[in-house]
C-alpha cells in the first residue's frame, strides 16, 4: 500500500472515532425525573433515587441520563414539562413529590414506562388497575400520606393530652386532602376533639394561616403531607416554633430542622426503591408486572429539644414507641 492511500486510511478512521463515541453516547438510556418541587428542596430524595439506581447497576453520567423537569411550587406546569420529556423523548419517566406528576405523566403517554411516588392509594387515583398487577405503563411507590393522619392525630393527642382544639393545615389542591380531612375528622370525633381546618396553596397563605393563630390559638396542629408543605418545611417548622404550637408533620425532614413530631413511611427509601424500578426496566422489565411497593415500617420521631422549648413532657410510653429521638 503507498504511503498516500495509507495515510487516507488512517485519517478516514480517525474522522470516524468521534462519531462512534457519539453514537455510544446517543445509545446511552435518558431517564426523565419530574417534580413539583425544586432541586434544592429534593437533595435528600435524589441521593437515594440515584442510590437506587446503582443498586440495579446504573450510575448517572455512566451509563444512564437523567431530565430533570422541576415544576418550582406551580403544579398547572406539570403536564407541559411532562410533555416535554415524551417529546425528548425518554425511556422511563420518574413521576415523584405528588399525585399530579403522575398524573400529567400519564395523560402525555400511554407507552413510556412511568415509575410514580405517591402518597395517595394509586388504584383510587386511576393511575393503576390494581397493586399486584398495575397493569399498562405504570407502577412505582404509595408511601401511605393520607392513610395515616389519623394516627399521627392519636399519637399528637399522646403528646399533649390536654389538646382540644386542634387546628389541620392543608393543601386545597393536593389531591389527597379530602381523604386527610375525612381521617382525621372521623378520629377526632373518637377522641372528642374540636377540629379547625386551615387551608393553603402558597407561601403567602401560610403565613396568613399562622397569623389567625395569635387570636384563634390552636392547641396543636396538625400539616398534612404533601409536596407544597414539604418545600416550604423551613417557613412551617419556624412559624410552628414561634407561635409556639406543638405539631406534627408528615415526615422525618420536619422533626430534623426542629419540628416537634412527625409520623410516616420513610419516604428517602421509597425514593431508593424508585431507582431500583427504574433500573429494572432500563434492564427490559415490564411496569405492568412490577407490583406497586407499600412500605411495611413507619417511622415516629420527636424532636427533644423542641419538646422542651414548649414546655412539653414526652410520656414514656409515646418514647418507648419512638424511632428516633432527635436531641
Amino acid at each position: 500500500m503507498k504511503r498516500r492511500e495509507f495515510m487516507t486510511l488512517v485519517g478516514g478512521a480517525a474522522a470516524a472515532w468521534p462519531l462512534a463515541a457519539g453514537a455510544q453516547q446517543a445509545a446511552m438510556p435518558v431517564v426523565g425525573f419530574l417534580d413539583p418541587r425544586s432541586l434544592e428542596t429534593t437533595a435528600e430524595r435524589l441521593r437515594a433515587f440515584r442510590q437506587g439506581l446503582q443498586e440495579a447497576g446504573y450510575v448517572e453520567g455512566e451509563n444512564v441520563a437523567v431530565e430533570y423537569r422541576w415544576g418550582e411550587g406551580q403544579f398547572d406546569r406539570l403536564p407541559v414539562l411532562a410533555v416535554e420529556l415524551v417529546r425528548r423523548p425518554v425511556a422511563v419517566i420518574v413521576a415523584g413529590g405528588s399525585a399530579h406528576s403522575a398524573l400529567a405523566s400519564k395523560a402525555a403517554t400511554t407507552t413510556i414506562p412511568i415509575v410514580f411516588a405517591v402518597g395517595e392509594d394509586p388504584v383510587k387515583l386511576g393511575l393503576v388497575a390494581s397493586l399486584a398487577r398495575p397493569g399498562a405503563n405504570l407502577t412505582g411507590i404509595n408511601f401511605f400520606n393520607s392513610e395515616v393522619a389519623a394516627k399521627r392525630l392519636e399519637m399528637l393527642r399522646e403528646l399533649v393530652p390536654t389538646a382540644a382544639r386542634v387546628a389541620v393545615l392543608v393543601n386545597p389542591d393536593d389531591t389527597n386532602m379530602e381523604t386527610t380531612l375525612r381521617d382525621v375528622q372521623s378520629a377526632a370525633r373518637t377522641m372528642g376533639l374540636q377540629i379547625v381546618v386551615h387551608k393553603a396553596s402558597t407561601s403567602r397563605e401560610i403565613d396568613a394561616v399562622f397569623a389567625t393563630f395569635e387570636s384563634e390559638r390552636p392547641d396543636a396542629l396538625i400539616v398534612e403531607g404533601n409536596a407544597l408543605f414539604f418545600g416550604r418545611r423551613v417557613q412551617l417548622v419556624h412559624s410552628a416554633r414561634l407561635h409556639k404550637i406543638a405539631t406534627t408533620y408528615a415526615s422525618r425532614d420536619f422533626a430534623a430542622i426542629g419540628g416537634l413530631m412527625s409520623y410516616g413511611s420513610n419516604i428517602t427509601d421509597a425514593y431508593r426503591q424508585v431507582g431500583i424500578y427504574v433500573g429494572r426496566i432500563l434492564k427490559g422489565a415490564k411496569p405492568a408486572d412490577l407490583p406497586v411497593v407499600q412500605p411495611n415500617k413507619f417511622e415516629l420521631v420527636i424532636n427533644h429539644q423542641t419538646a422542651r422549648m414548649l414546655g412539653v413532657t414526652v410520656p414514656p410510653t409515646l418514647l418507648a414507641r419512638t424511632d428516633e429521638v432527635i436531641e
